[in-house]
């Protein structure tokens, strides 16, 4: 089963779910903000790198000050983050049903794992 995994006002979220069921893939919704972060941050990391789970150029990493961003230097300090600040994790994360794993939503790529 895919799942996607974000927080529901997410305008890229949104899209990411709406584009979903336009194609009927099947898929369960994981909220940061009510589940947390789920075990799996660490797959992730490993799978797709620390600097493409982080998602600097969201709100919740330009509030951080200068030294919480300073200290994020390797995989390790990015989880440590993520798991305080799940709203800082690029959204959505997808794990799809053969296995693999996504970040960020682009329907042309989306598209062609449906082929």
């Amino acid at each position: 089963m895919t799942t996607l995994y974000g927080i529901p006002n997410c305008d890229t979220v949104k899209k990411a779910r709406a584009w979903l069921d336009a194609q009927g893939v099947a898929y369960t919704f994981h909220d940061f903000k009510k589940a947390g972060v789920p075990p799996q941050l660490d797959a992730w990391i490993a799978a797709l790198g620390w600097e493409t789970v982080l998602n600097r150029k969201g709100t919740t990493w330009r509030k951080l000050d200068a030294a919480e961003q300073a200290a994020v230097q390797d995989a390790a300090s990015a989880a440590t983050l993520l798991r305080a600040q799940a709203s800082a994790i690029k959204r959505p994360i997808v794990e799809w049903d053969d296995g693999s794993v996504t970040a960020g939503f682009a329907p042309e790529a989306w598209a062609a794992r449906r082929h």
